[in-house]
């Protein structure tokens, strides 16, 4: 158990409470205008260590800085180069001017319910979402330390991202593209084997197996504050992407007569960099592809992936098989990503069981 002791102020008589952490350290509070004020301090102190649920009154007083600082510092060491870029400009820009300087103790859930509505009007939801995510999770952190016993920052009306529609294009506007631009394999390279933009450049001569028309997808090329950074891809996990026959032949013509650690897309030594979104390589192509064919989409390299999910459903590739073809985690998350490229399927079905009960009566 903890004491209890008097002490003389300008006010009057107060009372002090000395008692013990769950760690054993000492602490004490002070303030308390009667004894028993003071006594059912400390029996609530006494209670929620038994129970477990003891909150360190002293460290509510952290600031957010000093907690926010630490829990950046702790995902740079296990998130890609890229992701964590994001996640600092947030913290930087968006959160640590606002809640900085508070206690974490002191923080209401009706403020940051405002935060997030005022940033609302003028940043996208995805901008949002993930400034409230920082300060959600440093706060979590805080509750699992038995900083604070409950997160402010839980249970928020956040914006909701719409659903960008996806370009799909069709054969013949891949290859009126990939006719168009300054690195035609590439173009036709993203649009039939699904791989991100990094996925591709990071791509090496010795990660083709022309003979079994394969591609080993086991590193990414990032550009982080204009550096290119290699790493793992993005679910961390190598794949083995089929390679149509057509494309098998361009690879070869391009990579023969060349060391087998080099970038397949690059100067060799170094992979392709992402083009200008607005005046590269890839948007001049799509603006002449354009001129002959005004229903060809505006079109990024990423949507390029879309097109070969596309692509491989419309020649009959089965859910399993596109999701080992992009990589994706599991096939709910490609259905849940490409659900639109899978209608014809439930007409399938309902053909299927026209044809059973016509059979069976």
């Amino acid at each position: 158990m903890g004491s209890i002791d008097p002490y003389t102020t300008k006010q009057g008589r107060r009372y002090r409470v000395r008692y013990r952490r769950p760690d054993g350290t000492q602490t004490d509070r002070r303030g308390f205008k009667t004894k028993r004020d003071a006594e059912l301090f400390l029996s609530t102190v006494e209670i929620a260590k038994a129970k477990g649920e003891f909150i360190d009154l002293s460290a509510a007083e952290v600031k957010v800085s000093t907690l926010g600082t630490r829990w950046i510092k702790s995902r740079e060491r296990i998130l890609k180069p890229s992701t964590f870029r994001s996640l600092e400009s947030s913290w930087r820009i968006h959160v640590l001017p606002r809640w900085g300087r508070r206690p974490i103790g002191g923080i209401r859930h009706s403020e940051i319910q405002a935060w997030v509505s005022d940033m609302s009007q003028t940043q996208s939801a995805t901008n949002v979402l993930r400034a409230h995510g920082i300060l959600a999770a440093i706060l979590d952190t805080a509750v699992k330390d038995r900083s604070i016993s409950t997160n402010p920052a839980r249970e928020i009306a956040l914006p909701k991202k719409g659903k960008k529609a996806k370009a799909y294009l069709t054969h013949a506007q891949v290859e009126l593209l990939a006719a168009k631009a300054s690195e035609p394999t590439l173009v036709r390279f993203l649009a039939y084997t699904g791989l991100r933009w990094g996925e591709a450049t990071g791509l090496r001569i010795r990660h083709l197996d022309l003979i079994r028309g394969r591609a080993l997808v086991e590193e990414n090329a990032v550009m982080v504050n204009n550096t290119v950074i290699i790493g793992t891809p993005k679910s961390h996990k190598s794949r083995s992407v089929p390679l149509p026959p057509f494309l098998v032949e361009d690879l070869a013509l391009r990579v023969q007569v060349r060391r087998r650690d080099a970038y397949v897309f690059g100067g060799g030594d170094e992979p392709l960099r992402l083009p200008n979104s607005k005046d590269g390589w890839f948007a001049a192509a799509v603006r002449r592809a354009q001129k002959d064919d005004r229903n060809l989409p505006r079109v990024t390299p990423h949507d390029l992936r879309h097109t070969a999910a596309s692509l491989a459903v419309s020649a009959g590739a089965n859910v399993k098989a596109v999701q080992r073809m992009l990589g994706h985690a599991s096939a709910a998350m490609t259905l849940d990503t490409y659900s639109d490229l899978f209608d014809d399927d439930l007409d399938a079905v309902s053909i299927a069981l026209d044809r059973a009960r016509s059979r069976s009566i």
